[in-house]
């Protein structure tokens, strides 16, 4: 992977890691469509430059992350479930992760999803704005965040839908999948490093590069699209990341089904 590949990474997993469109997925379509070989490190890289994009969210609601005890422990209630089906399933979502049909199934099934998901789960009223997230719901929208260990599905758009089916308004939501992503993403990102290094991976000059350039740049682009998203989802909701999904992945599905092999795209 050379450094102007690591880059373009970084610059999809910064856009796409808190809109509801999957930055796994894309990261995988980016990947596969440049012919960058799905090595260890690569798979490694993709996790973590995610670091970047979890300063971004401390670094734009810093205050939050002072307020009190309470708001850890909401954190963690909704972070168990992902550690628990991260850790049975570790195998079968690593084999998932270099499927890009997989992805773009899911691109195809999320963007209907989300062409109706306002109707469906409204979310609350902006007075619920103020009202505290209870642990029951913090738990909830933990469970639905399970959903995003299939590449395709954006862990950003399950827990903002799983927010707005407990009653939470768009803007709570996705706030609160911004806060849960810290804890997610940072967890994934030491058990990759670890796994790798237990399993004989070396880290060269090369690598911290790479991992610096991309954290960076996955950094300053996130800040860009937090501040960009929450506005627009709060005054549009979700069709136009539907209607994106349906497009992609309906493009990704019938480009593989017809066999042609995505590096040429």
């Amino acid at each position: 992977m050379t450094l102007i590949q690591a880059i373009i990474l970084a610059i999809i997993e910064g856009i796409t890691e808190f809109l509801p469109l999957s930055s796994t997925g894309h990261m995988i379509i980016g990947s596969t469509i440049m012919g960058i070989q799905q090595d260890e490190f690569v798979k490694l890289f993709t996790v973590a430059i995610q670091f970047g994009t979890i300063l971004s969210v401390v670094a734009l609601y810093w205050k939050r992350f002072f307020q009190s005890i309470d708001f850890y422990l909401k954190l963690l209630a909704a972070f168990i479930p992902a550690v628990i089906v991260g850790l049975l399933f570790k195998e079968q979502i690593d084999m998932l992760l270099e499927n890009v049909f997989v992805v773009g199934v899911m691109l195809l099934a999320g963007g209907v999803v989300f062409l109706f998901i306002d109707r469906w789960a409204p979310g609350g009223s902006e007075e619920d704005e103020q009202r505290p997230i209870s642990y029951g719901r913090a738990t909830i929208i933990g469970v639905w965040q399970c959903l995003a260990v299939v590449p395709g599905v954006s862990r950003s758009a399950a827990t903002i839908i799983g927010g707005m089916t407990q009653g939470l308004t768009r803007k709570t939501a996705a706030e609160f999948s911004f806060f849960l992503a810290v804890p997610t993403m940072f967890a994934a990102t030491v058990k990759s490093m670890y796994d790798y290094v237990h399993d004989g991976g070396q880290f060269t000059a090369e690598h911290w590069k790479l991992f610096a350039v991309g954290n960076v740049v996955a950094f300053i682009v996130a800040v860009i699209a937090i501040r960009s998203f929450i506005a627009f989802l709060s005054k549009h909701g979700f069709k136009a990341f539907g209607w994106y999904r349906i497009v992609v992945g309906g493009i990704i599905v019938a480009l593989y089904l017809l066999g042609v092999p995505m590096q040429m795209l």
